[in-house]
């Protein structure tokens, strides 16, 4: 069935609506209504939208205006995890998972980054932004919990596709321990209960093993039921890409374009690092201890919200403490613990959008020179034959003087080294051989732990020797 934004109510209604939507702007109802009339909704024999659009901006708002009409809770679900505001959905236990996220996920720095962001990624942000919140103008029945209003900055809140991003590893029960009241870790924290094997799967064949003399890409993800959606996003300027995107973003995070496709498996490469800091009071606050010299640590008050039994709102109050390394999230021995990971919330975005552009090996690889993917394995084929096995392109560059498999002392400056990351064409394979696979898994059946990786990247190398052998990234 064809559905155009335009025709979907009369103007009359449609404006009237809009001018009693709470607290927009008079410019917003006309604008929504132009670029709704430029975006096109046709969705197929499975209910899977197709959307067309003059722009990619265009695109953008129609493709996330499907996801709303499909299932807007598990977009609002989505954006509270990602912006740390569970708990004034769910109550209070959340708030800790809530304050865990906050650490990283600074609403005023997301607004300073978005203002200093390129202005094409500002545009497509506003119209993800605008689609959204044309749904709910447009929708009076649907209800959000708590995100009645989307302001376009919070899509840098949740630039990555996959199930739980690095921030979920930090451990929840070492937090509430250090920021509330001793807690012991949970069994599965210790290791008493063994995880459900999870992890995508995917290979590339090269054309020489094929029938066709064409490459093949096998895309087999492993998610719950309804985590993704699936669409396809065209538009005039040059976008047309098809796959799955996570409820709440507004690019294809596994799929293919008329020339490329990628798929990602949940990489097991450690790039997040610990520091144990030598801290010491000073006046009325603290410092830490980095080589000769002491540094004041930083200090942050967040304030949570949560929804109480009845139904009604509470808050509470934390100061946060945290060092050029990161934020402190726990004590261990004694020592304050700061994480130190990726969070590059502007070129993440732009890595994840740009390449659902690239038509072939090359200009894939251009993308990820942004060194903005820190969880995710690619494997990668194109229509002139090429496949590729890519590993994250954040890597830390670490000192095999310290192992970084623990806690390391942050009081030494060569540990600081650890905030770069390799070349993107180092932390991957450009090209397999010809007449090859590149198969990788999340999880495989036999985990073969003969061949390690380079102590300074460490990983849990549960993927296949073959694999390993062709795709291994060379470190300094």
């Amino acid at each position: 069935m064809d559905q155009l934004l335009r025709h979907a109510r009369t103007p009359f209604i449609l404006l009237a609506l809009l001018t009693t939507a709470p607290s927009s702007p008079p410019t917003e109802p006309a604008r929504w209504e132009a670029q709704a009339a430029r975006v096109t909704i046709t969705r197929d024999e499975w209910g899977i939208p197709h959307i067309r659009g003059t722009s990619d901006a265009d695109a953008v708002f129609g493709l996330i205006y499907a996801q709303a009409e499909d299932d807007f809770p598990r977009i609002e679900a989505n954006y509270l995890t990602a912006l740390g505001r569970t708990a004034e959905a769910e109550g209070e236990e959340a708030i800790w998972a809530d304050l865990r996220q906050q650490l990283f996920v600074d609403p005023e720095d997301l607004k300073a980054q978005y203002a200093a962001s390129p202005a094409w990624l500002r545009t497509l942000m506003q119209a993800w932004a605008d689609g959204l919140n044309y749904y709910l103008a447009t929708h009076p029945q649907t209800q959000p919990r708590v995100l009645t209003r989307f302001e376009p900055w919070m899509a840098l809140s949740f630039t990555e596709g996959s199930i739980g991003g690095d921030i979920e590893r930090i451990s929840l029960s070492d937090l509430k321990t250090f920021y509330g009241t001793p807690t012991p870790p949970t069994p599965e924290e210790l290791g008493m209960v063994p995880r459900e094997p999870s992890g995508s799967n995917g290979i590339a064949i090269a054309p020489q093993l094929t029938a066709n003399r064409h490459a093949l890409l096998l895309i087999n993800p492993h998610t719950s039921f309804y985590f993704r959606s699936e669409a396809q996003m065209t538009s005039a300027e040059g976008l047309n890409a098809y796959g799955a995107s996570t409820w709440g973003q507004f690019f294809i995070y596994q799929g293919f374009n008329a020339r490329a496709g990628w798929m990602h498996t949940s990489s097991t490469v450690d790039t997040i690092d610990e520091f144990a800091e030598r801290i010491v009071r000073r006046g009325r606050g603290y410092a830490y201890r980095y080589g000769a010299a002491q540094r004041p640590v930083g200090t942050r008050s967040v304030r949570l919200r949560f929804r109480k039994a009845d139904g009604t709102s509470g808050a509470r109050r934390f100061t946060t403490y945290r060092t050029h390394h990161g934020p402190i999230v726990a004590m261990k021995a004694g020592r304050w613990i700061a994480t130190a990971l990726m969070w590059k919330p502007v070129p993440a975005l732009e890595q994840s959008y740009l390449r659902t552009k690239a038509t072939d090996l090359a200009s894939y690889l251009a993308v990820a020179e942004r060194k903005a993917n820190s969880s995710n394995d690619t494997v990668f084929a194109d229509s002139k034959g090429e496949i590729a096995f890519l590993m994250p392109q954040f890597m830390p560059i670490r000192s095999d003087r310290f192992d970084y498999t623990r806690p390391v002392d942050g009081s030494q400056r060569p540990t600081g080294a650890a905030c770069t990351a390799l070349p993107a064409c180092r932390a991957s394979r450009p090209r397999a051989p010809a007449g090859s696979t590149t198969p990788t898994t999340g999880r495989g059946a036999r985990p073969d732990r003969t061949a390690p990786g380079p102590r300074t990247i460490h990983a849990t190398w549960t993927r296949s020797a073959a694999m390993r052998a062709a795709c291994m990234p060379t470190c300094c």
